[in-house]
Parts: structure tokens; C-alpha cells; sequence
């Protein structure tokens, strides 16, 4: 079936995403720091992530490696280490009293990038040509808009993207562009401000400069910018400023004493002290319980006489003994165990994120079991199965074939292997075989098998051809005593939160029942579900497969498309490359069968081979699928031998 409209066709190249999730962690010395796609690019500096932007989407390859390095470079080397968020924080504070809030945060961040990558340069010579390609799209992008918002009559758009020309300029003699009559009156003392970005060495030299222009654009133009082309996010500034928390001055005390006097009478250190002991929340609990008390002294005169001084709290200062508490390992202590209240806590956080990767960080599995086949079942399958006898035959007669002639083949007498004590040929023979081999080949094949299948809504139109490729896998395997394992798995769309994502794997076939002898119907259960989310499947499945003995171990994935699941679109891709190059470093030989009802297009082949390299098999007619499978059987069998 051809695609002839497709909607949000964006592909992501999860090879160049990783190259420059590297650059990201090794340029900031952060290896937490996250890289995320956005519209534009700047960085969230309390959730340690870089964005780099889409606006160096479908240009050459090599703009587009250099647009999105400069992103890096900038927000890396720049952004995390030379710019003063405190001066941010002030400006952005005192630009949105402003008639023209959007224009002046855009201001500061073109006049701050330029500032920061003149420190890049300075620091990385070999940034030189990474930013000058920058340069050149953003001259010729803005030259555009300057004409289209000029026809538009969107003047101040049009005087920002004059500004970004002027001071990105390849001559100094370049005159700015006539907008109108207000603006062109202004544009002379616009002008000598801009060249003064030119000499600031630091963020808050930059904001002074910007507030005078914007002082002075504010009185020239009626409206605010209707174009976004560089983003200063108010958001990650406002929890930069709430992540600093309470200083000791904010913990005094603000309101007024009832009486603020102090005792003329000086103590003599016969005074009767009477210790009273007041039990509360100690530092190292992090959640306040409700059963606490606490004291607040409101009234009092001040004097010089002191109690026996402090004590560090411990787990045991409870109000009563009323509730649990809920401490911490600290670094005096070893706690074997997190108490309960923290346990649940962290259940309710999502928990780990380490084992299945950072996007699969709410996913959790559910393994249904197999029901009994049915008679429809049983019929189906001993269709499919009488469909794909004679190829079953032929690989069981050839693999046999094989398996007998490594048997029978000599053991001694050979050219390479253990030195036997027959060395007099050494003289007497022109090429003498000296050697031997200890013991006799194993007739049984040394490889086990695990075929993950997608069980998404979009294989409603493979799926009964895909179980008759997967027939043919079990019944061959089956025929020469190689353990596998068919499974299906699908993430439940309707019961998927932001927090909260049911994954949903039916081993159809386990390593135990997969061997029987009526063994097979079972397959005729997998049906299309919902979504796919394949790292997550990938990583499960790597877990179990890794727990077999056998020396060859086989992942097959057969799928028709891209992951797609909650949270999960953009980095999708990423994750599973990530799931299969982990597979792949413990031993497992992962390949795909790529599955399609029609012409398989560059951007489809483009993402497989993000996902999987050169391992995978690219099937545009689904009907064909056992004759493609039989040659892929057939070697890997081979190779086993």
C-alpha cells in the first residue's frame, strides 16, 4: 500500500544524536548532561540539559553537523561556564515591565552569543570554521526575513533582523537597511550601541547595553515582535533562582518582637536554668511528618545566659514515638535498608532509571502467559505450518548434512591442532600433517533463539503473514533441537501516563515449551495491539536471553516501522540503537526483519539503519517473508554448526 501523505515525517539520525550527546557531555565535563532537540537552542542549566535547535534541519549534511556543534559549543563551553544567571535573572525581571519583552530577551541572547563565541574561539581554535558556517546561514536567513517582514510591514521584526545583520556584517562600511521613518531616526545611535557588544567581557556589560536600546525601540515601535528567532526561557531561569533555597538571613526571624528590651542585670552563674527538651525533625530527615511539634517564642527579654548548648538529633527524636521516620544513609552511618516511608517514595518517583535506559524511566514490564490454543488456533497453525513443510524439510536435510560430515571428518593427520609423536614425517613428508584434534565435534547446534515481535496497531496488515515467517522459525528450529522463544510485546495506550507505562510482553513460546512436539499453536495468539516501545523490549529481552548456557545467542525483532510510544517519539529511536548496541557488547547477535506492504522509502531505510546498522532485512512485499527468512535461517544455523 503506498504512503502518499505523511504527517510529522521528522527522522531523527540517532548515530549524529549520540555524536553529539558526547560533544555535550565531554565539552561541559558533565557526564549527566542530557541533549535534547527544541525549536531553539540554549540550556537548562538546573536540569542539566543542552537543547540544540531544528533549524539546522534539511540542509547539507555538513551544515547540519556545524549548525548543531556551534548550538553545543555555545550552550557547552559558553552558556554553562561564562554566563552570569543573576544578571539574567535582573533583566528578565525588568524587561517584562517593558512594552517590548520579546524583542528585548531576543536582543540579549544574540548580543550574549556573539559575546560567547568569541570566548569559544578564543578557547577552541578549531571552532573557527563550525561558527563561520553559523554565520553564513544566519546571514542569508536573516537577510531573507529582513525583506519578508519589510513587505509585511512587521517593523520591529524587521529592525531585529537588520541588528543581527549589522552586527554579524563582513564589512564595517555596511549600512543598515531602511525600515521607516521612526526607525531611521533612531538607527544612528542604535547603531553605536551595537558596536559596543564588541568590546563587553561580561553578561551584565551586555545588559546594560541592551536595556539602553531597548529604552530607546520602545518609544519608536507600537508593537512587540511577532516572530521568535532566539529563545531566553523565562522557565529555566525562574528555577534556577528557586533552586538556590533559603539563606541564613532568610531563616531569621521578620516580624517585629512584642517586646524587644534587654535585661539590665547581668548574670552572675548562680541562675537556677531549668532544661526543658523539645524534640523536632532533624536535619537529615527530608520530609517533615505531621506528628512533629514546633515552638515558636514569641515574647521575651534577652540575656546573656546560655543553655548547655546543642545536640545533633538522631532517628529516634520523635514526637511520642507516634511515627515512623523516614531517614537517610548519611555518611556516619550504614543503613542496610531505606526505611519504608523512603521505599514508597521512590516507588511513587518512577524508581531507577539505570536498568532500562532514562527514557524507559516510568515503563514497567507485565509477561502475560499463553492461554490454550484453540481449534481455530490448532487449524490456523497447521496451515501455516503445511505452507512451509518443504522448506522445513530442506534446511532439517541440509543442516543434518552438515552436522554428519563434521562428524565423520578425519580427526588426525591434520595441518593444525595438537602435535602428536609421529614427528619422523617431519623429515620424510614434503607437507607433513602432524597434528590431531582431541575429541569429536558435538552433533547437536550450540545457539539459541529469541524472535521479539511487534505487537503494535500498525502490523494489523502483516500479522498473519508475519506468523507464517515465524512458523517456519519454530518448526525448523524445532526440527533441529535449538531451543527459542517467541514473544510479542505492546505498550497499553490507554492506561499510559506521564509517569505511569504498562509494557505488555506474551511469551507465546518459552525455551522449555518451544522444543515439544506440539508445540506451535500457540502462535496464532500474537494479534496487533497499540504502541511499540522497542528499547524497553529489547533490554527485557536481552535479560532473559542472557541467562542461557548456549554459546550462539540470536535476537531477531521483527517490526514494521519506528518506535512509537508515550513520552517516547522524539528520542525513540535513540533509546532502542542504545538497547541494541548493549545487546550486542554481551554477545548477542540482534538483527531485524523489517516488514513493509509496499515500497520502502529513503527515510524508512535511513531509520532502520539508525536503529540497527547493516543487521537487518528489509521485506517490501510481507507475503515473500519465508523466502526471505530461509536463507537468514539457514546461515545462522550454519554459523552455529
Amino acid at each position: 500500500m503506498q504512503k502518499f501523505i505523511q504527517f510529522n515525517d521528522e527522522k531523527i539520525d540517532s548515530f549524529l544524536f549520540m555524536e553529539m550527546a558526547d560533544l555535550a557531555k565531554t565539552l561541559s565535563k558533565n557526564g549527566d548532561m542530557d541533549l535534547k532537540y527544541g525549536p531553539h537552542s540554549y540550556l537548562d542549566v538546573s536540569d542539566a540539559t543542552v537543547y540544540i535547535s531544528h533549524f539546522w534541519d534539511h540542509r547539507t549534511k555538513e551544515e547540519e553537523l556545524h549548525g548543531l556543534k556551534s548550538d553545543i559549543f555555545l550552550r557547552s563551553i559558553g552558556s554553562l561556564h561564562h554566563t552570569d544567571f543573576d544578571e539574567v535573572v535582573n533583566y528578565i525581571k525588568k524587561v517584562k515591565k517593558t512594552s517590548v519583552p520579546s524583542f528585548a530577551k531576543q536582543l540579549f541572547m544574540l548580543a550574549e552569543d556573539i559575546r560567547l563565541e568569541e570566548l569559544c574561539k578564543s578557547k577552541r581554535p578549531g571552532t573557527k570554521k563550525v561558527f563561520a558556517t553559523r554565520r553564513n546561514i544566519y546571514r542569508k536567513y536573516f537577510q531573507a526575513q529582513l525583506n519578508v517582514n519589510k513587505v509585511k510591514s512587521v517593523f520591529i521584526d524587521a529592525l531585529f533582523n537588520s541588528i543581527y545583520l549589522l552586527l554579524n556584517a563582513q564589512s564595517p562600511l555596511e549600512d543598515p537597511a531602511m525600515i521607516n521613518e521612526d526607525i531611521d531616526m533612531a538607527m544612528p545611535f542604535i547603531h553605536r550601541q551595537l558596536t559596543r557588544f564588541f568590546e563587553v567581557s561580561s553578561t551584565k556589560e551586555v545588559v546594560a547595553i541592551c536595556l539602553q536600546i531597548v529604552e530607546v525601540v520602545e518609544e519608536i515601535v507600537e508593537k512587540d515582535m511577532l516572530n521568535e528567532y532566539f529563545h531566553l526561557p523565562e522557565n529555566v531561569y525562574d528555577k534556577k533562582e528557586s533552586d538556590r533555597g533559603q539563606t541564613f538571613d532568610d531563616l531569621k526571624r521578620q516580624d517585629p518582637l512584642a517586646n524587644d528590651d534587654i535585661l539590665e542585670e547581668e548574670s552572675t552563674g548562680e541562675e537556677e536554668v531549668i532544661d526543658e527538651e523539645f524534640r523536632t525533625w532533624h536535619r537529615e530527615t527530608s520530609d517533615k511528618g505531621e506528628s512533629f511539634l514546633q515552638f515558636d517564642l514569641d515574647q521575651g527579654s534577652q540575656s546573656d545566659i546560655l543553655g548547655d548548648g546543642v545536640r545533633e538529633g538522631d532517628e529516634g527524636d520523635q514526637a511520642m514515638a507516634m511515627v515512623q521516620g523516614s531517614s537517610q544513609e548519611t555518611k556516619n552511618n550504614d543503613y542496610n535498608s531505606l526505611e519504608a516511608a523512603q521505599k514508597e517514595k521512590e516507588e511513587m518517583d518512577g524508581g531507577s532509571e539505570a536498568d532500562y535506559g532514562k527514557e524507559n524511566k516510568f515503563a514497567y514490564p507485565i509477561f502475560l502467559s499463553p492461554e490454550i490454543p484453540t481449534s481455530d488456533d490448532k487449524r490456523e497453525y497447521f496451515s501455516n505450518k503445511t505452507l512451509v513443510t518443504t522448506q522445513q524439510k530442506k534446511l532439517k536435510k541440509m543442516i543434518e548434512k552438515t552436522l554428519e560430515h563434521k562428524k565423520i571428518q578425519p580427526r588426525s593427520d591434520l595441518h593444525f591442532g595438537r602435535l602428536n609423536n609421529k614427528l619422523l614425517r617431519f623429515i620424510t613428508d614434503e607437507n607433513p600433517r602432524l597434528f590431531y584434534k582431541k575429541q569429536n565435534p558435538s552433533t547437536e547446534i550450540d545457539a539459541v533463539f529469541s524472535l521479539l515481535v511487534d505487537c503494535s496497531a500498525s502490523m494489523y496488515d502483516k500479522m498473519d503473514e508475519t506468523k507464517l515467517g515465524i512458523t517456519l522459525f519454530h518448526e525448523s528450529l524445532k526440527s533441529v533441537r535449538v531451543p527459542h522463544e517467541v514473544v510479542g510485546f505492546w505498550e497499553d495506550t490507554n492506561e499510559a501516563t506521564v509517569k505511569k507505562q504498562p509494557n505488555y510482553l506474551k511469551p507465546v513460546l518459552d525455551f522449555r515449551s518451544s522444543l515439544k512436539p506440539n508445540s506451535g499453536p500457540e502462535i496464532m495468539q500474537l494479534q496487533p495491539e497499540e504502541d511499540n516501545r522497542d528499547g524497553f523490549a529489547i533490554r527485557l529481552m536481552t535479560e532473559r536471553i542472557l541467562k542461557r548456557s548456549e554459546k550462539q545467542k540470536f535476537l531477531l525483532v521483527f517490526s514494521d516501522g519506528e518506535p512509537a510510544a508515550m513520552g517516547y517519539e522524539q528520542n525513540g529511536i535513540v533509546d532502542t540503537h542504545e538497547a541494541v548496541l548493549d545487546a550486542r557488547k554481551q554477545g548477542i547477535e540482534v538483527i531485524n526483519v523489517f516488514l513493509s506492504n509496499g515500497e520502502i522509502d529513503e527515510g524508512q531505510r535511513r531509520t532502520i539503519q539508525n536503529i540497527y546498522g547493516n543487521f537487518s532485512i528489509l521485506v517490501s512485499n510481507v507475503e515473500e517473508l519465508p523466502d526471505v527468512l530461509f536463507p537468514l535461517l539457514r546461515k545462522l544455523l550454519y554459523k552455529s554448526i
